[in-house]
């Protein structure tokens, strides 16, 4: 464990977290600044900085459970929709935020915003449509 880990401290038990759901491998908390209120994240208990480097059991663990948290979610606080995000900043400890969207902007790349006018909006009809040719050289790349 890294010693300036905030989620290892938490886990530890030497960190303030209000607890959403806890087990052997994860921890669900709520997060501190929440783009939505009922806005939490789970994390592996063991550190592991990037996401996509957790075993297979553990992350098939880590999104069942967070399947479950959010339909519970969705019952209870009744966003119009419930998004996941991984993105693998802010705290290098792999984690899975999960968001209640009362709004599409509420989950967004800083890419999809325009100022038009002094009127922030949030869009993706600027971003290019890369060649199909150039798709298609991604997608075999990525096979």
């Amino acid at each position: 464990m890294p010693a300036d880990c905030t989620f290892c401290e938490i886990v530890a038990g030497r960190g303030p977290a209000s607890v959403v759901y806890d087990d052997d491998r994860i921890l669900a908390f709520m997060t501190v600044n929440p783009t939505r209120p009922g806005e939490f994240l789970l994390v592996p208990k063991a550190h592991v900085d990037h996401f996509c480097d957790l075993d297979d059991a553990l992350s098939a663990h880590l999104c069942v459970v967070a399947q479950r948290l959010s339909r519970n979610l969705r019952e209870r606080l009744r966003p119009l929709r419930v998004g996941w995000v991984v993105h693998g900043f802010g705290v290098a400890h792999a984690h899975l935020i999960v968001v209640p969207q009362h709004d599409p902007a509420d989950i967004v790349s800083g890419r999809h915003v325009l100022v038009e006018e002094g009127v922030v909006r949030f869009s993706a009809e600027h971003l290019p449509t890369p060649p199909r040719a150039e798709l298609d050289r991604l997608a075999r790349l990525l096979r």
